[in-house]
């Protein structure tokens, strides 16, 4: 070989080397990863194991699938295996494992395993021998709990053992310490405990007394600790609708009507003192309705209408004087109606409408002038209609539709370069529409179809090392 061929592959190979480390040294450099089928659970060709109720505990994730021979039964991933916890009810049955909730480091849930006991409250380590019925609550029947909700160091849910009614219960994990805490509704009525909610350490929910109606409960886990917090709508036959129970700091934000100014902001510090109006935002129309209630920036973040704006974003310190609109996204009478509100990055994120531009991704500093929108995806008159807004170190995971590629995965990290498809899983026009986003980890999970699998499980892994380099050096061989 001549001198000038050699020097020519000589420069090739320096080339090829020198990228080749670049690609090592420089990971930005590197394509973001992208999400993986998890595992095509169900074989058969486009036939779904129609992943759901995803649920986190510890750095498993646990979630409810069908293979297509033991039906729907609960299963669990770390992301590298995925496996059948145990076939709870055997043989290809119609026994759905639902209500999955972490507590204290494992797995409760409601099961029926088809011996008889009905649907009960059961836990699972993972593991077959450590997946088992918690207590059979009511043994002539079905307990039917549902409502699950950890607080002070317990587990709330409701639940009827055949005797009580549906009401209140709490464990610690073993059987003897899951008992009824209180029979709120005395003998076999229903006092219904739903819409629990830890605020401190407090346990907070609605419960029909058979004396009041529909009011405001706490409990502190004892009996004579779970109280009536306040009669907001006098009368047995009055309710006070309460609804959207939300924590912020030591105290419970919510709605509620009182029967004289309609669905309002309340708030409590757990006495009946300090169980109270904020703000009667609608005088004019009565109901106010807020909706998407979130923290942000140390205040409460939430839709309201107030009769003359239409649906709009509203914060709130807690004061009638610090309970103000945001701005009027739709301006007159017109309302976008803000929902699926997400803190991320020191940014309040949800989706808004408008007409021009559809229900599109929005963001807020808390400032009218800072509230804006972020994209719009679906340009033009279509809409995107964001949902599942996922908070990752900064960078919010969603799902949306471009008008172009369906309902697929994107992220933003609040501009418009940065709001970009995560990838097209389902090729073409179609989407495969993620549902359930779920952190795990450094692992975002969630289901989707790709059109050749049906719906099944995928991951995002977040801290995934870059795909191998191509070895493109040549040697140089002396001739």
């Amino acid at each position: 070989m001549c001198t000038k061929a050699k020097q020519i592959r000589r420069v090739l190979g320096i080339f090829a080397i020198t990228g080749l480390m670049l690609a090592f040294a420089w990971p930005a450099l590197a394509a973001d990863p992208e999400p993986v089928l998890v595992l095509d659970i169900h074989p058969d060709p486009g036939v779904a194991s129609s992943p759901r109720y995803l649920t986190g505990v510890g750095g498993t994730l646990f979630f409810v699938a069908d293979d297509g021979t033991v039906g729907d039964e609960l299963w669990k991933t770390q992301g590298i295996t995925t496996t059948l916890v145990k076939d709870i009810a055997s043989g290809p049955d119609p026994l759905v494992p639902h209500n999955l909730t972490e507590f204290n480091g494992r797995l409760y849930f409601t099961a029926n395993d088809g011996s008889g006991t009905d649907e009960e409250v059961w836990v699972s380590d993972g593991t077959i021998t450590g997946t088992v019925l918690l207590k059979d609550i009511n043994p002539t029947s079905y307990s039917n709990p549902s409502h699950y909700t950890a607080s002070g160091g317990s587990l709330f849910f409701q639940a009827s053992d055949g005797v009580h009614g549906y009401e209140l219960w709490k464990t610690d994990g073993t059987p003897d310490g899951t008992v009824l805490l209180k029979d709120i509704n005395p003998g076999g009525g229903s006092s219904s405990p739903s819409i629990l909610t830890d605020v401190s350490g407090v346990l907070y929910f609605t419960a029909i007394d058979g004396t009041h109606g529909e009011e405001l409960w706490k409990s502190d886990g004892t009996p004579e600790g779970t109280v009536l917090v306040k009669d907001i709508n006098p009368g047995f036959a009055d309710e006070s609708s309460i609804r959207r129970l939300f924590g912020f700091g030591t105290t419970l934000f919510f709605r509620a009507n009182d029967g004289i100014t309609g669905d309002e902001l309340w708030i409590s510090d757990g006495s009946t003192n300090g169980t109270v109006l904020v703000k009667d935002i609608n005088p004019v129309l009565n109901s106010s309705t807020p909706d998407y209630l979130e923290a942000f920036n140390g205040e409460v973040y939430f839709s309201a209408d107030d009769g003359v704006s239409g649906v709009e974003l509203w914060r709130s310190n807690g004061t009638e004087i610090g309970t103000v609109r945001v701005m009027d996204i739709f301006s007159g009478t017109g309302s976008s109606i803000p929902s699926n509100m997400t803190t991320s990055g020191g940014v309040l994120y949800f989706s808004a409408l408008l007409p021009a531009t559809g229900r599109e991704l929005w963001m807020s500093n808390g400032s009218e002038a800072g509230t804006e929108m972020v994209k719009d995806i679906n340009s033009g008159m279509g809409q995107s209609t964001p949902l599942w807004l996922t908070d990752i170190n900064g960078t919010i995971f969603f799902r949306a539709n471009d008008g172009i590629y369906g309902v697929e995965l994107w992220k933003s990290s609040g501009t418009g370069q940065s709001t970009v498809m995560v990838k097209d899983i389902n090729l073409g026009a179609t989407g495969s529409f993620p549902d359930e986003l779920a952190l795990v980890q450094n692992t975002l999970f969630f289901s989707a179809d790709d059109g050749i699998h049906g719906r099944e499980l995928w991951g995002l892994y977040l801290d995934g090392q870059p795909p191998q380099p191509i070895l493109l050096y040549l040697p140089v061989v002396e001739r």
